[in-house]
């Protein structure tokens, strides 16, 4: 699927068909009701993203801004991406309820949620689970599981600890 161009989400939202703009302006509509203070909304990657901008926190991996929550418009499906399902597991645990509660079946990958339509999704407990964390809060988070995946820097082999080519002497 063509990566959209757009740069703001009026922008994205008006490119989109009218079946998924209706899903994606519903869904929207739940995340802004329950984003709490800090996050903004923002085109990143192609998708509707929900961050904290560099202006705020220019400490990311990637140069980035610090993204909590997206959503996009793929070819089979509408993906919400909550960040926060994969690098904190209470907030995994309170999504898989929500959805069991509700009797919905869950289609996830490590963060991404595939839905077609709204009535697909627990809305009104997914508004509040985007509402737990506090980008103060988010931002510490990511600072932890930085510190867990940052590896040591590898040392080369040796030249002599390996003949060249797979050549060996003898």
């Amino acid at each position: 699927m063509k990566q959209p161009t757009a740069k703001t989400a009026r922008e994205y939202l008006d490119k989109q068909p009218p079946d998924r703009r209706a899903t994606l302006e519903r869904v929207r509509k739940v995340i802004l009701a329950n984003l709490p203070a800090g996050y903004e909304e923002m085109m990143g990657w192609g998708a509707l993203t929900y961050a904290i901008p560099l202006s705020r926190y220019p400490g990311t991996y990637n140069g980035e801004p610090l993204c909590y929550l997206a959503m996009a418009n793929q070819k089979h499906y509408v993906a919400l991406y909550m960040m926060s399902a994969y690098g904190h597991g209470p907030i995994l645990e309170r999504v898989q309820a929500a959805f069991k509660t509700r009797g919905l079946k869950l289609d996830m990958g490590k963060s991404c949620i595939r839905f077609k339509t709204p009535e697909d999704l627990p809305l009104e407990e997914l508004g509040e689970i985007i509402g737990l964390i506090p980008a103060e809060q988010w931002i510490a988070i990511y600072e932890s599981s930085r510190s867990k995946t940052k590896r040591p820097t590898r040392k080369k082999p040796s030249a002599i600890s390996r003949p060249p080519s797979g050549k060996r002497k003898g």
